[in-house]
């Protein structure tokens, strides 16, 4: 189902694959910090920006992992609705290779990898 926002998406598939091949990229996860205790994806890609920081700070929420603009980043939360918010404001400040992950964490767990749980 496509995100209300038009953002551009990548299937957890796609992202499953790409980290099979050692593709290079920055994944952001949005979600907030209690959320990470119910579902998790453990992966030392993974930079956490939960969106309540961002909207608060802007950009001065960015960490440095996402200092180069030209780098690939997937974003995602919990079932994909704000990740897809987070990859449309990127795309607007810049940022010109960030894709939201299709169905969020939730999609991950219920398509590659059962162990990181549901909410």
């Amino acid at each position: 189902m496509p995100n209300p926002f038009g953002a551009p998406e990548i299937s957890v598939q796609e992202v499953n694959q790409r980290l099979q091949n050692g593709d290079e990229f920055v994944w952001v996860d949005v979600r907030e910090p209690h959320e990470l205790q119910v579902a998790y994806i453990e992966d030392k890609r993974i930079v956490e920006l939960p969106m309540s920081l961002l909207a608060a700070q802007q950009l001065d929420a960015i960490p440095e992992e996402l200092a180069d603009k030209e780098a690939a980043v997937i974003v995602f939360c919990h079932k994909g609705v704000r990740s897809a918010q987070v990859t449309m404001w990127l795309r607007q400040q810049g940022w010109a290779n960030v894709l939201n992950m299709e169905g969020g964490i939730d999609a991950w767990a219920q398509e590659i990898d059962e162990s990181v749980g549901m909410y």
